[in-house]
């Protein structure tokens, strides 16, 4: 019964994940709305359709923050700031990524553990998406730092208990 509900009320996509769908997407060439769409459909296999009413607001608030910017020919093409900010999810992406292969490996402890560290994270990187625009270099530095060091205490405790950790 829960598990119709999640899938009835559930998003095929996390939250926070349409900005930085469109910064990867404008990192390779310069698009516009409708081709953002048709690309997510696309790479989805029709699984997810952005709507337009989700697409063109969000262009609006990355060309607000400064991560976009459009052409004369209506396209949008990622800023030098919008490169960095998409640099740097993929760097943070990569770190999760081995920490969450360790605990998948280690059993259903592991998956627990993983689970619970992937709820916390995309509840911090929905806050943090939000208001990045508003953070200063500092704090953004801030953030990076704390969940550095939260993946690093992940290493050490795997590598007291005897498991085979590569801390990056």
């Amino acid at each position: 019964m829960c598990a119709n509900w999640m899938q009835r009320v559930g998003s095929t996509i996390p939250r926070g994940f349409s900005r930085y769908f469109i910064l990867e997407l404008l990192k390779k060439k310069p698009l516009s709305g409708k081709d953002i769409i048709d690309s997510a459909v696309k790479q989805s296999e029709g699984k997810w359709k952005p709507s337009p009413g989700l697409i063109y607001p969000l262009l609006g608030r990355l060309l607000d923050e400064g991560l976009i910017e459009e052409s004369k020919d209506g396209k949008y093409q990622i800023t030098r700031k919008g490169k960095s900010t998409a640099d740097d999810l993929e760097t943070f992406t990569n770190i999760v990524k081995n920490q969450l292969d360790v605990l998948f490996r280690i059993g259903n402890v592991g998956r627990f553990a993983a689970m619970d560290i992937l709820e916390r994270i995309s509840t911090m990187a929905s806050m943090l998406s939000s208001n990045m625009s508003n953070m200063t270099k500092e704090e953004t530095e801030k953030y990076r730092k704390f969940l550095q060091s939260e993946l690093k205490k992940i290493d050490e405790s795997d590598k007291k208990k005897g498991k085979d950790v590569k801390i990056e």
